[in-house]
């Protein structure tokens, strides 16, 4: 009786083991390209002049099931996260980006985050989907939970590509929009993060 318990415990670890195993492997883990193409952009108002920030060097890493199906793309999207320097953000004037660095904390919260909590990706067309992310967006010590509508795509070197733009408000992350010059320039609540992303496929000994 009990060597036919202990078959049972063996047999159900095994299994375990397997599923586990083989959902592992139907992950790839992507990484940046490094490509100059990638490009995050942000874009403000002010009653002055309409302004853009672009950052510099981000790190992103993701994790997508393996492309299936007629249309070639990913069913899933497991994991991702993504960092860049507070005083990564550079526009073309450096007294702009000390002001931008003051008014986002980035002495005390050096790095701007976002984490993904879930996903659901919607193929479009051949080796085009589109990814509905939710995840937790943090910036000056404030996390926000955010949904994006992604746009993305196979590339013939299995890269994937993902693009789109966010909206989001200062205020949401307890950000005062600032003034200048004495209150004759002042800054717009509202941004717009624009971003195109390439991701490679990560070798083994990158993970």
């Amino acid at each position: 009786m009990k060597t036919h318990y202990l078959l049972q415990f063996l047999y159900c670890t095994t299994l375990i083991t397997a599923v586990s195993v083989t959902g592992l492997r139907a992950q790839d883990f992507y990484k940046l390209s490094g490509s100059k193409e990638n490009s995050i952009k942000v874009l403000g108002t002010s009653n002055v002049h309409d302004w853009i920030m672009y950052a510099q060097n981000p790190i992103a890493e993701a994790s997508f099931s393996a492309p299936a199906g007629d249309e070639g793309v990913p069913k899933n999207l497991y994991t991702l996260s993504f960092s860049v320097s507070a005083k990564g953000l550079k526009s073309e004037h450096t007294s702009m980006d000390n002001r931008a660095y003051k008014t986002i904390k980035a002495e005390t919260y050096p790095t701007i985050t976002f984490k993904l909590i879930s996903s659901v990706i919607t193929p479009v067309k051949k080796n085009t989907f589109l990814i509905k992310s939710t995840g937790t967006l943090s910036i000056a010590g404030t996390s926000k939970t955010i949904v994006m509508q992604v746009n993305g795509s196979m590339n013939d070197d299995n890269s994937i590509t993902c693009s789109g733009q966010q909206k989001i408000k200062l205020t949401d992350f307890n950000i005062q929009p600032p003034s200048f010059l004495m209150g004759a320039m002042k800054v717009g609540d509202d941004l717009t993060i624009q971003y195109g992303l390439t991701f490679k496929k990560a070798t083994q000994n990158s993970k």
